[in-house]
């Protein structure tokens, strides 16, 4: 894929978003129902869009929120709703008018006091910690962001009791009861005014950061930290999290300086993406320019994206560390550094995820629980300790707690962060340079992932493939050892195609809305290598799909 210009350069006014234009066009332009790309549609983290195109507006968030009401009724969830926004400027109205629909429907409604922002991973760890009291009246949550997705977007997601991202069958009952109301011109869906919600008794503020920064002892080991006088720099990238890392340093005698403190709903202060607009995203080497760039002022630096569950660990050794390369050090730091989990928990990866942390897993003598795509899949194992570690090739993570006992069932960057502060106090060494040492044990990964253009037919072709589609025996030279449609680590479809070689594999999947399927190869041979497994894949995908 060919890089914008603009590629890791300051952005220039002319790309920033107007917001004037952002809020007209939320409350006033209504979605055209006959027009798919403007309906309710919730995929692996909700549902999102811009109100700019008439698919993030005013009616879809009334539509969602009466929906969830409406599903919390029907399975008799009478706990706490926690709901927290992210700094996206759509964030805020869309948090507005989800409060008048819940509190019209009498749902005993949390949300972060002074009009402040709360971090995904902050909500599901409060859900839990609901629910983890015995009570009879089940917590569940909804988190109102599009993740790093540019600054016009939005978007909002639901987090059942479990306190993880909701399974299909929930998402799509949602969806569907929300395009109904949206088609049915919202009739039935209560409401009162923003004044009268925000002044009702089933409406109430609190400070989630404070419980959730005294919690953080229990899962890292700050004080260790703490004594190594680790010299820590972190740009929240404008935030959901950017209110947390002071406290955290004050709280655990921590060396901890915010870069950058600004909240902008335009993300002015960001260097631009690969392809020319402006992504929040912490794992790209374009995006986080300003970060790298300090690399030399700290011990480690690290960076999340607007709602904080995904993290972008940046070292002296090699600046920003690959999201592939951090997992595999994290899942061997944990698993030799946590005595107190109990033995026989798993290791979770999407089928994605690069290659060497199945190698990483099998030196450690860990189950490996290989998933498709979403961090839903990770819910349950997390939930019930029976993986310890679960993690997605796009930088989004969580673990146990030291005890080894649920501590979120979302993405959690907060902790993957100080993670990497802990690694590098206790073993004097940055996750870096941990992970040369593990390519010297397990081998050099060459890893990739680039988009590829179908037609319409081709894409709906994905749900019909099966293994027996893939007429070849060999990649790049190499033997197939595998052909997936079903995730191995839960038998659940994976939505496309994986294919294993002894020295490589590739997988495709299907874009959500775009006429194009994602490819993800792996080489453990070379840079040659993992350009004919491409090429290779390109070709074994249009005959599978014939």
């Amino acid at each position: 894929m060919s890089l914008h210009e603009l590629a890791g350069q300051a952005a220039p006014k002319s790309i920033l978003v107007n917001l004037n234009d952002l809020e007209k066009n939320y409350y006033e332009k209504k979605p055209d129902t006959d027009n798919p790309t403007q309906l309710v549609a919730f995929g692996t983290s909700g549902h999102r869009g811009t109100s700019l195109d008439g698919s993030f507006t005013e009616s879809h968030i009334l539509a969602i929120a009466q929906a969830v009401c409406d599903y919390r009724a029907k399975q008799g969830y009478s706990g706490k709703l926690y709901l927290g926004k992210d700094t996206h400027f759509l964030s805020g109205a869309a948090q507005k008018t989800s409060l008048e629909v819940f509190a019209a429907n009498n749902v005993e409604v949390v949300f972060q006091a002074d009009n402040g922002f709360t971090p995904t991973p902050v909500i599901s760890w409060a859900i839990l910690r609901h629910n983890n009291q015995k009570t009879t009246s089940l917590a569940d949550g909804v988190i109102i962001t599009p993740s790093h997705n540019p600054p016009c977007d939005g978007g909002i997601k639901y987090n059942g009791p479990n306190g993880g991202p909701a399974d299909t069958d929930v998402t799509n009952w949602i969806q569907n009861q929300a395009n109904h109301y949206l088609k049915s011109n919202l009739n039935n869906i209560k409401r009162v005014s923003y004044e009268r919600a925000v002044a009702m008794p089933n409406v109430q503020t609190i400070d989630f950061a404070e419980d959730y920064i005294a919690d953080l002892e229990n899962i890292i080991d700050l004080r260790a930290i703490s004594e190594r006088k680790i010299r820590i720099g972190v740009d929240p990238l404008g935030g959901a999290g950017s209110a947390y890392w002071e406290p955290i340093a004050a709280r655990y005698n921590l060396d901890i300086t915010v870069v950058n403190k600004s909240i902008d709903p335009t993300f002015s202060f960001m260097t631009v993406d690969h392809d020319g607009k402006i992504r929040m995203d912490c794992s790209s080497p374009y995006a986080m320019r300003g970060l790298v760039a300090l690399k030399d002022r700290f011990d480690i630096a690290f960076a999340n994206d607007p709602d904080t569950d995904r993290h972008g660990i940046v070292v002296p050794s090699v600046g920003l560390m690959n999201p592939n390369h951090y997992l595999a050090v994290a899942i061997q730091y944990l698993f030799t550094n946590r005595p107190n989990w109990a033995k026989g928990i798993g290791v979770g990866k999407t089928l994605v995820s690069s290659g060497m942390i199945d190698r990483v897993v099998a030196g450690l003598g860990v189950k490996l629980v290989d998933v498709p795509v979403g961090f839903k899949w990770f819910v349950e194992g997390l939930y019930n300790s029976t993986i310890g570690f679960g993690g997605e090739e796009s930088a989004g993570a969580s673990f146990l707690r030291k005890n080894g006992q649920v501590w979120s069932t979302d993405k959690d960057g907060i902790i993957l962060n100080l993670l990497a502060a802990e690694i590098l106090a206790k073993t004097q060494h940055d996750p870096g340079q941990i992970y040369q040492e593990i390519e010297k044990s397990f081998g050099k990964s060459f890893y990739t992932r680039i988009d590829q253009g179908i037609t319409p037919e081709q894409k709906n072709a994905f749900k019909g493939l099966t293994p027996e589609k893939v007429q070849v025996e060999r990649l790049a030279g190499d033997t197939i050892i595998a052909k997936l449609t079903h995730a191995p680590g839960n038998g659940v479809l994976i939505g496309g195609l994986k294919v294993v070689s002894t020295e490589g594999w590739f997988a495709a999947r299907p874009s959500g809305t775009e006429n194009i399927y994602k490819i993800y190869a792996e080489s453990f041979k070379n840079q040659e290598h993992l350009d004919n497994i491409l090429t290779e894949a390109k070709k074994i995908v249009d005959q599978s799909l014939a």
